[in-house]
């Protein structure tokens, strides 16, 4: 199958990311002063770079050659591990599919107890966090009271309402704005240029427009008009 063209330029590095400089900035500052929490919590609308800073996050912690300005080098084994799949240092789960006490148990307490298999840190990244049933949260919460010292976690969530207060304040909580439009056509014409393509600016600035802040959908439109392409241009 074809690989989806935000899957396929998912950012590595913080350089990658288009916009929310003020995450950025901060979660560099704390990785080169190495005074990293050992909790954040990503809010903001769908598509704006949550999991993806996570995930970058997640490397940077781990970079055998971390950058000087905080950015992992997503080229050591480390990074390798991550952005592969294969690293059992990073743990993802879905809350929306893992709503129960007992998948917070499973899959985040009882994993957090065991030192990391092979780097320094084991990082936890839970999306849609806010889909936790209560007794899950009230599970969570001792955890993120007392966490082992190799533990981070990420909190990823598009409702932060629906988060217990008690869970948002153990946490160091990032708010991602909805992207302007003009990153947006900044980032379409990165892609269509490493896809040796050619689109007219009108037509990515609509796309822009139709994805109202979200860089996901703006890449997954694109992805629908390039099969429009003839000679490898769309008017």
């Amino acid at each position: 199958m074809t690989e989806t063209l935000y899957r396929k330029y998912r950012p590595k590095t913080f350089a990658d990311v288009v916009g929310q400089n003020h995450v950025k900035i901060t979660l560099q500052s704390e990785l080169t002063s190495g005074k990293v929490a050992h909790s954040y919590l990503f809010t903001g609308p769908r598509g704006v770079g949550k999991t993806t800073v996570a995930r970058i996050v997640a490397k940077a912690v781990n970079c055998l050659h971390r950058g000087k300005d905080g950015d992992p080098d997503a080229t050591c084994e480390a990074c390798q591990d991550v952005q592969s799949g294969r690293s059992l240092d990073l743990i993802e789960i879905d809350a929306a599919s893992h709503t129960g006490v007992d998948n917070v148990r499973s899959y985040i307490i009882e994993n957090a107890r065991f030192s990391p298999s092979r780097w320094k840190y084991k990082v936890f990244i839970i999306d849609e966090v806010h889909m936790l049933s209560i007794s899950a949260f009230n599970a969570l919460l001792k955890t993120l009271e007392e966490p082992p010292e190799h533990a981070l976690f990420i909190l990823a969530t598009t409702e932060v309402h629906k988060v217990p207060e008690t869970i948002i304040s153990r946490c160091q909580r990032f708010d991602f704005r909805r992207l302007r439009q003009e990153d947006i056509v900044g980032r379409l014409r990165s892609i269509i240029q490493q896809e040796q393509l050619a689109v007219d600016d009108t037509v990515l600035e609509e796309i822009a427009r139709s994805a109202h802040g979200s860089s996901r959908d703006a890449e997954s439109l694109l992805g629908q008009v390039l099969t429009l392409a003839e000679d490898g241009r769309v008017t």
